[in-house]
């Protein structure tokens, strides 16, 4: 009767850590934000010609670039934010 296992052990798992959770989502949060600020910079950029100046006027492309530099400084003060804070975080379980 020793060798017999308990058959509720199996069905118990172990509580996941919020730590790794909370880690993921920053992980994701930060890819999906830079893929969104790439998206939009290449559809004012490329698409609707901000950034070529062949077809831009100076006004177009100053607006543009200074858009872009600034989303930009935008992006990493909320990727900085985002990464500098050593999570304290509940367990649900």
């Amino acid at each position: 009767m020793e060798n017999q296992e308990n058959p509720h052990q199996e069905d118990e798992k172990a509580p996941m850590d919020m730590r790794i959770v909370d880690y993921f989502v920053r992980i994701i949060r930060t890819v999906f934000l830079f893929l969104f600020w790439g998206i939009v910079n290449v559809f004012l950029g490329l698409f609707l010609g901000f950034a070529d100046p062949d077809t831009s006027t100076t006004g177009r492309m100053i607006f543009f670039y200074s858009f872009a530099c600034i989303t930009l400084a935008a992006y990493l003060f909320i990727v900085w934010k985002t990464w500098r804070k050593q999570g304290h975080t509940t367990d649900n379980y």
